[in-house]
């Protein structure tokens, strides 16, 4: 099974911008972990959205044909935690792409408020991973990331965007 840690896309400019959104609620067990008496999500679930979300334009930017995997994160700051009823939104900007990586900036948001900056490099592993054995399929974009994503393209061409 593969967690997916965004619920839907917001906004998408191809090769440039991303934004997802999540509903932290109180059906999801893992935000009873931290502190049972105060329901959260962690930073490191955080981390893992803005990486789907900013995965996926750097994706989208090599129009899917590299297997994009998160190699470093750069910066990981939050100001504060996130508590069940609140809804995220993750903007992720690429600053760099090229045949071997990609670099994102990304911003979280509740509501009005900033309350996180995450900044990511991403690999292309198919390029930085030469004589290993890859699987010839995508791992990386299954079916459940293009769902999401096709869904929300198919919106956009609905509504004339």
């Amino acid at each position: 099974m593969r967690w997916i840690w965004i619920d839907r896309f917001a906004e998408f400019e191809p090769g440039q911008r991303a934004v997802a959104v999540k509903n932290v609620t109180l059906a999801e067990e893992h935000v009873h972990d931290p502190c049972p008496a105060r329901p959260r999500l962690p930073a490191s679930l955080m981390i893992e959205g803005m990486a789907q979300t900013a995965g996926i334009l750097v994706g989208q930017a090599r129009g899917f044909r590299e297997k994009v995997i998160l190699a470093k994160i750069q910066r990981a700051r939050f100001e504060r935690s996130v508590e069940a009823g609140e809804q995220l939104r993750y903007e992720a900007r690429i600053e760099q792409v090229d045949d071997a990586a990609a670099i994102t900036s990304g911003t979280v948001w509740s509501g009005p408020e900033r309350i996180g900056q995450v900044d990511l490099v991403f690999s292309h592993a198919d390029q930085n991973m030469r004589g290993l054995k890859l699987p010839e399929e995508n791992f990386v974009f299954g079916e459940q990331f293009m769902s999401l994503f096709d869904g929300f393209m198919a919106g956009q061409e609905a509504r004339g965007g």
